[in-house]
């Protein structure tokens, strides 16, 4: 076989070994060095693997993905993201669908101190979801509100997935947090919109809970000074060239361990729970991470990516179009793969075309992380909504999913707003000189 007959034999392997539930880090990686063996030869083959596999676990970039995971376990241990939602639920929970629209804002703050869709749909959810069944919501709005709105723990920083995409294309993580801020605020403020719309349609699905002094709504906001200092010292330090990606994740996990501590809600049989399910998210980035890499390099060998830049920078279509056919590609992937691995395996065959059409690399991560999001929230795969049946599983599926169908057309209205308006992601970053 031709090298480019090798790399599409491998790409269908890989589908196939998707569809047989091998884990995802394996097979990319067995794929990747089945090809690279073919190619040219065994020995290069075991080389460049035992050399990926050194370097993907020592490289000191690696390091801020398990710093920014342990931030977000000790922060969840510390009790913060119940005091976020005890603090939004004062300020709002007297409107019409007031605790739902507590829940998007409780997410988009500790999807800033988190950086994970899921554990951020599965804090939320535990605490979230029993108070408005509590409170009469409608189960469709309540889920589908909690599902949607934990997607915002991959957008907005500290969020694992643009680690993971800046060390593929090797792209300053500092810009691709900062890039993320805006339109994570943007889309909060989009999923604030969708319930206030469905309940102004439909009031039974929201009512609206007792309402509070001023004098309470004040103090509760000490709820949220807490994830405000983390942020500020993480990304803030971030944001102003005081620390390094790896730093800012250290400082903020050693931040919400002491705050953990102080609050005396930090047991050590907490603490150990914390540092176990760290550990195990980290190891599990880390051979994704791996496996792509392998993979990656099976791709430049094939000569696949570079082939079919050319080919699509060549089809009379404007490049605005192309961009579209990726985002689409994208949108459909989702249905089937998680956007970890989406990203993975996506972007050694899209990126040098992104590049070659003159596309901003900040901007787009932006846009890959805004597909996957629709992702973890879309049928069949939809991971958020299957934390959500496992904290509610008396709750159909079908509920779950068709909760989330609002959300899911205004994360699509907000993609095509960012692809026409790409300042919305470029500006921040375009301030700073790292």
């Amino acid at each position: 076989m031709s090298p480019e007959t090798a790399g599409i034999v491998g790409i269908a392997l890989l589908l196939v070994f998707f569809l047989f539930r091998i884990q995802i880090a394996f097979a990319m990686a067995l794929v990747g060095f089945i090809g690279i063996m073919y190619l040219s030869g065994i020995e290069p083959a075991l080389t460049l693997l035992a050399q990926d596999l050194y370097e993907s676990f020592t490289s000191y970039p690696l390091s801020v993905i398990p710093m920014f995971i342990l931030m977000g376990s000790f922060a969840f241990a510390s009790g913060i993201s119940k005091r976020l939602y005890d603090t939004t639920y004062t300020w709002v929970g007297h409107l019409r669908g007031g605790l739902t629209i507590a829940t998007v804002l409780a997410c988009s703050s500790f999807a800033a101190i988190c950086g994970s869709t899921v554990a951020t749909a599965a804090t939320m959810g535990k605490i979230a979801l029993p108070e408005m069944r509590k409170h009469g919501y409608d189960d469709t709005l309540a889920t589908g509100t909690i599902a949607a709105a934990g997607t915002l723990g991959i957008l907005i920083p500290p969020s694992t997935v643009l680690v993971v995409y800046g060390i593929l294309v090797e792209e300053s993580i500092g810009k691709l947090f900062i890039a993320g801020v805006l339109p994570g605020v943007l889309l909060s403020l989009f999923f604030v919109a969708v319930v206030v719309l469905i309940c102004r349609i439909n009031p039974h699905f929201g009512p609206p809970g007792s309402a509070t002094s001023w004098k309470a709504k004040i103090k509760s906001t000490s709820g949220i000074v807490e994830a405000v200092i983390l942020f500020l010292l993480a990304i803030g330090g971030l944001f102003l060239g005081w620390f390094s990606p790896t730093q800012a994740g250290s400082i903020g996990a050693g931040g919400a361990l002491i705050i953990g501590l102080i609050r005396r809600q930090l047991t050590w049989q907490r603490f150990f729970e914390a540092a176990k399910d760290g550990l195990r998210t980290s190891c599990m980035v880390l051979f994704i991470l791996f496996g792509a890499v392998v993979f990656g390099h099976f791709m430049a060998i094939s000569d696949i990516p570079f082939l079919l830049a050319d080919w699509v920078g060549s089809l009379p279509i404007s490049r605005m179009a192309i961009m579209g056919v990726i985002i689409f590609i994208y949108f459909i992937g989702g249905f089937f793969m998680d956007s970890m691995a989406l990203i993975v395996v996506t972007i050694p065959i899209f990126y040098p075309l992104v590049m070659k059409l003159g596309f901003d690399p900040i901007w787009f991560g932006v846009i890959v992380v805004l597909t996957g999001e629709m992702g973890v929230i879309s049928p069949p795969v939809g991971v958020n909504v299957f934390v959500i049946k496992g904290i509610a599983p008396d709750i159909p599926l079908e509920v779950i999913f068709r909760g989330i169908i609002p959300f899911l057309v205004a994360l699509m209205i907000f993609t095509v707003i960012l692809t026409i308006f790409p300042q919305i992601a470029t500006f921040l970053p375009s301030l700073v000189s790292y």
